[in-house]
């Protein structure tokens, strides 16, 4: 009886999974394999949140196969060594293994497909998996998908629009049943201590797995995506979908997604759909330009201050300016933070305070449970101006926009408690109260001048004189 290997990776589901259905059709018998990458840990990416959510996820993802008739085989080490390892105990003629987008992910790639190669096996490698159009699936007009002339988009309203035109494929079913060749070894499911030793998760983490993350887009697909488009800017209302994390690690389709989203049709549909477009947009991005995950896409010359005292107390949440502070306790207390506030702290960290965007990207990946390079590099570069943005020059003022999208202050007496007392709006300017008032609130004053701090950021831009 022929066998295969189904590879897991970033798409740790059974639920329209391509890959291990495609592993099914193709033999009698099937191998659903996780590494623990020991490259992943190495580089420094292995943190306490994500190694939680990692474990509760394959924790599910077995307890899925094995409803199935299957379980999930574990092994540690070196992803290409391991599968190569696998492959040739089971005597599997194929691997079965979702693209990935990263620099790292391609150069596993290549060299599993040299190994499997050399040894008289396949890879069989599976597009529309982790997002919901393929990087390379839509290229500017006169470029060319082999990678010749203009190979991705640097702007995302012409992406979006022939994103739309592309369309995803079909959603698959997960398949009813499979069979595992008896025999092969597996380690125990890791626990979150051995994936990430001495490490703490922060206390407010999501629960993981596709199990949560199904139960979760559900939920919020029936009470909460038709007001979207009014409230996704919301920072008191926490009126987001909340399912980044589970894109992150693929225990949900951004396929099906897209799919159930599109059907509906209303406004506030639509908008999630075009947030999945976001994602889509900077998984192409960096597919095409690797180096874009710690470089800048569009160098402008900046001399970026370093990571000193002000970057500290920024991480601290202790800026002296509300909806950053809070953003950043947030972020620190649930390893997740809205998607608004995300913006207004890397702007006063990358415009206000001008620190280089990689220490802010650096601090995000070390806490964000859902910290996915394209993304958060991405993102990061969009608010600093080295990015995509047509407008790299833009500077969120941190009054402005909490007033404007807490406008009673609910988020930030929510997660600056010295400042709790304060009623409504004023919440957002503490410095205005008396001596003695701000004395009692415990709570720093501003860390800058906005007005200084934009002309720090004007002046190192080569935006006005010196």
């Amino acid at each position: 009886m022929d066998t295969a290997v189904c590879l897991f990776t970033s798409d740790l589901r059974v639920h329209d999974q391509p890959v291990l259905r495609a592993a099914v059709r193709a033999a009698g018998r099937v191998v659903p394999l996780f590494v623990v990458d020991a490259g992943v840990a190495a580089a420094g990416f292995v943190t306490a949140n994500r190694a939680a959510f990692l474990a509760q996820a394959l924790a599910d993802l077995d307890a899925r196969l094995r409803s199935r008739g299957g379980r999930l085989v574990i092994r540690t080490g070196e992803v290409v060594a391991e599968t190569c390892k696998v492959a040739a105990e089971c005597g599997a003629g194929q691997v079965h293994l979702a693209a990935g987008v990263s620099g790292y992910a391609a150069r596993r790639e290549r060299r599993l497909d040299r190994e499997l190669t050399a040894a008289g096996r396949r890879l069989v490698v599976h597009d529309a998996v982790i997002t919901a159009v393929p990087p390379g699936a839509v290229v500017p007009s006169g470029g060319s998908r082999s990678g010749a002339g203009k190979d991705h988009f640097a702007v995302f309203t012409p992406y979006f629009r022939r994103w739309q035109a592309e369309g995803t494929r079909p959603v698959t079913a997960a398949p009813r049943a499979l069979t595992v060749p008896e025999g092969v070894r597996s380690a125990a499911l890791p626990t979150a201590g051995e994936l990430c030793p001495g490490g703490r998760p922060s206390p407010g983490l999501p629960e993981g797995g596709e199990t949560a993350g199904r139960r979760r887009f559900a939920a919020w697909q029936r009470a909460g995506m038709a007001a979207y488009e009014d409230r996704h800017d919301d920072l008191p209302g926490d009126a987001t979908s909340r399912l980044s994390p589970y894109l992150h690690f693929g225990c949900v389709s951004p396929v099906e997604l897209v799919r159930k989203a599109a059907a509906r049709g209303d406004a506030g549909a639509r908008a999630f759909v075009r947030q999945l477009a976001w994602r889509d947009f900077h998984h192409q991005v960096l597919a095409a330009r690797p180096a874009a995950a710690w470089a800048d896409y569009r160098p402008r010359g900046d001399r970026w201050r370093g990571d000193g005292a002000e970057a500290a107390a920024w991480r601290e949440g202790r800026t002296g300016y509300p909806v950053v502070d809070a953003a950043m306790r947030q972020l620190r207390h649930e390893g997740w933070t809205h998607n608004r506030a995300r913006l207004l702290a890397a702007s006063f960290l990358a415009k206000t305070l001008y620190v280089d965007w990689r220490v802010g990207a650096r601090h995000f990946l070390d806490l964000l449970v859902d910290g996915d390079v394209a993304d958060n590099q991405l993102n990061w570069q969009w608010v600093a101006g080295t990015g995509t943005d047509t407008r790299p020059n833009r500077v969120l003022n941190p009054v402005a926009q909490g007033r404007r999208f807490d406008p009673d202050g609910a988020y930030v007496r929510r997660w600056v408690p010295e400042l709790a007392e304060l009623p409504g709006a004023a919440a957002h300017r503490p410095w205005r109260l008396d001596p003695r008032e701000r004395a009692a609130l415990d709570y720093p004053p501003p860390l800058v001048d906005l007005t200084d701090g934009l002309v720090r950021f004007r002046r190192a831009r080569g935006l006005e004189a010196g």
